[in-house]
């Protein structure tokens, strides 16, 4: 018996380290900062605002509150990234919450998605920033929100990071191009 289990562990390992169907969306920035700032872009009140969204609330503790609101001035539930939580803290090199889908995605817009965002010191004065979401469904909606947020971290998220380092923080008002 002892055997038999030695024959099936390094196939039952192979498969699930192996490729999956499951929609992942991965982007990659060098910030042109050190590692504890763009931590503090990342987990603080002050330094979300700074390039993620023009209001947040962040408590940084496993199960506190990481919301960013895009449209601070909607209604609630309306807002933005409402009632997501934090998952887990590595400071300073890793945070991971929870996602939701935008407002006008309502039939996914009250599941949630997964967010894990890692933080490598390239230099003292650079930081190479690895964002992974996952955890999205399949069809309808699902599929509307994956293509949203596949344009949203990549072209949208990360580059206003790495201009927030580069030119400052974003201005709300009159954001950068690209952004719309």
């Amino acid at each position: 018996m002892y055997t038999a289990l030695m024959l099936f562990l390094p196939t039952a390992l192979f498969v699930l380290d192996g490729p999956t169907d499951e929609k992942t969306i991965r982007a990659e920035v060098i910030v042109q900062a050190p590692i504890e700032a763009v931590w503090e872009a990342w987990t603080t009140e002050a330094g979300a605002a700074s390039f993620f969204a023009p209001a947040c609330r962040i408590e940084l503790q496993v199960d506190g509150a990481y919301e960013m609101y895009f449209n601070p001035q909607a209604k609630s539930g309306e807002r933005g990234g409402e009632g997501m939580r934090i998952l887990a803290l590595e400071p300073p090199r890793m945070l991971a919450f929870t996602w939701n889908a935008p407002p006008h995605l309502a039939n996914v817009r009250e599941q949630r998605t997964f967010v894990q965002v890692k933080l490598e010191a390239v230099s003292s004065s650079e930081t190479k920033v690895q964002l992974v979401h996952t955890g999205f469904g399949d069809g309808g909606q699902w599929e509307e929100s994956y293509t949203y947020f596949n344009h949203a971290w990549p072209e949208i998220v990360l580059p206003f990071l790495q201009h927030r380092f580069a030119e400052g923080p974003i201005d709300w008002a009159n954001p950068p191009l690209g952004s719309q």
